[in-house]
């Protein structure tokens, strides 16, 4: 069995690069720049909750750790603190809740044509028994 052998950029001791320093990659991974910034605030659904028992919420994919709230709390937050991966926020308020009409516009399933013209048939018929 034949193996190829792979030639070696970089290490220690090397002409190429010296001590494993790679050429245009830099040191770990990259992150893109955060969506949040310190002292904004920003209206957020707790979704789960954190090993340490903080409230998990995201904003546009990053995750918020707020402590003293439970999954379905709706709250507003104040980050106090962006990390690399993550973000940490304070409880400031309760969330912007939406009216009633809006509730109701969302959960009121709307009447199709089809039923309309199936309750009329019915109404017909029932009619025609009847006589």
């Amino acid at each position: 069995m034949e193996y190829e052998r792979r030639e070696r950029r970089g290490g220690y001791g090397r002409r190429e690069g010296g001590y494993g320093r790679r050429e245009g990659r830099g040191y770990g991974p990259r992150f893109p720049p955060k969506p949040v910034e310190i002292g904004k605030e920003y209206d957020v659904e707790i979704q789960e909750t954190s090993r340490r028992g903080e409230g998990i919420a995201r904003i546009k994919g990053l995750v918020v750790f707020v402590p003293n709230t439970k999954p379905g709390d709706k709250v507003k937050v104040r980050i106090t603190r962006i990390s690399r991966r993550f973000c940490e926020a304070e409880v400031v308020g309760k969330g912007e809740a939406k009216t009633e009409t809006e509730e109701e516009a969302l959960t009121a399933p709307e009447p199709s044509e089809e039923t309309e013209t199936e309750a009329q048939t019915e109404e017909a018929e029932g009619e025609t028994e009847t006589e």
